[in-house]
């Protein structure tokens, strides 16, 4: 018997059940009407129950699972700055010209509010973002990313990437960065039209990058103070930062 034949008479059961129930009590109380009128009842209320109960069981697995959905996607972003974005944005952004005058706006404090959060992200929208090519070692940048190729393939595999689509975005776009180098035999000689035209590359990833960084650094700060904190002392915007801690006077 398979399992649709199982439920069917399952219920046929549940139904037989419920006939001799309402046949005995007719037999013991002989009053139909009162059989009738709690029967009509119970069954004009069983729509408002299903409606109820879907509408409740339904908005709290939804949400239980969308919690389940971001934390795994934001453990993938988190494995990434690991394993590449921090020091991928530490060597882009140290070719930033502009850099030194704003740098002191990306020192995030552990007091920092949903506010200070946003001015950040406004004013990255309207950064005016620059890279000095001249200022990378195009070749053990090339390498390094290389090196990370295989890692960042498995990202995109995943199906969680597809539920965030500025990150699925950056990760394109650090891959086509990646092309460009590829197809390039000899990174150390290039003409200077050519590395304007590489610096647009890095430039797309340089802003992907730093927004997306932000984004990360305010959700660790909001829910994994410790993570924050080694996130702060390895920030790559702060020339003074230092994963050692020290003791202050």
């Amino acid at each position: 018997m398979d399992n649709r034949s199982k439920y069917i008479l399952f219920g046929f059961g549940l139904v037989l059940a419920s006939a001799i129930i309402h046949l005995a009590h007719y037999l013991v109380f002989h009053d139909s009407h009162h059989i009738w009128i709690y029967l009509v009842g119970r069954i004009a209320f069983v729509p408002i129950e299903v409606l109820l109960a879907s509408l409740i069981i339904h908005h709290f697995l939804e949400s239980i699972e969308k919690k389940h959905r971001e934390e795994k996607l934001n453990m993938i972003i988190g494995s990434f700055f690991s394993e590449v974005g921090t020091k991928l944005l530490a060597v882009i952004s140290d070719a930033d010209p502009h850099l030194d005058k704003v740098r002191d706006k990306f020192v995030i404090e552990n007091d920092w509010s949903d506010s200070e959060f946003d001015e950040l992200e406004n004013f990255l929208g309207h950064y005016d973002y620059q890279v000095d090519v001249s200022k990378i070692d195009l070749v053990s940048f090339s390498s390094s990313l290389v090196a990370k190729r295989e890692f960042m393939l498995s990202l995109l595999q995943n199906p969680a990437m597809f539920e965030h689509e500025s990150f699925t975005e950056l990760i394109r776009a650090v891959f086509h960065m990646l092309e460009e180098f590829d197809y390039r035999e000899d990174l150390s000689a290039l003409p200077e039209t050519d590395q304007m035209h590489l610096s647009g590359d890095i430039k797309r990833v340089y802003s992907l990058l730093t927004r997306e960084w932000l984004e990360y650094m305010e959700y660790e700060k909001a829910n994994y103070p410790f993570l924050f904190s080694l996130a702060m002392r390895t920030n790559p915007f702060d020339e003074d930062a230092s994963v050692v801690i020290e003791n202050r006077s």
